[in-house]
């Protein structure tokens, strides 16, 4: 049940997940785009060079590296503060 005592369909609940992920992960590689191409594109041409392309391949391997590492630290301070949480109240 809900907050207003409803009780949700869980194929929607799953549904709503799913595109939440899906929004998640398209923001995510709007903005690693907008980050890498500010960062290695000097002139836009008919094909990439060697340098931009390594470069591209390596902001976005950074960026990846980078965000999962957010994400872990998020999940570790929130284990802990749930395990802080739970000593307290015993």
């Amino acid at each position: 049940m809900d907050s207003q005592g409803v009780t949700a369909d869980p194929q929607l609940q799953q549904f709503i997940e799913v595109e939440s992920q899906k929004q998640r992960f398209q923001q995510l590689v709007h903005q690693m785009t907008e980050v890498c191409w500010e960062k290695c594109m000097d002139k836009p041409g008919p094909k990439l060079d060697s340098r931009t392309e390594a470069c591209f391949v390596n902001c976005v391997e950074r960026f990846i590296d980078t965000s999962q590492f957010i994400l872990n630290r998020l999940e570790q301070t929130q284990r802990s503060r749930g395990s802080f949480s739970e000593t307290m109240y015993d």
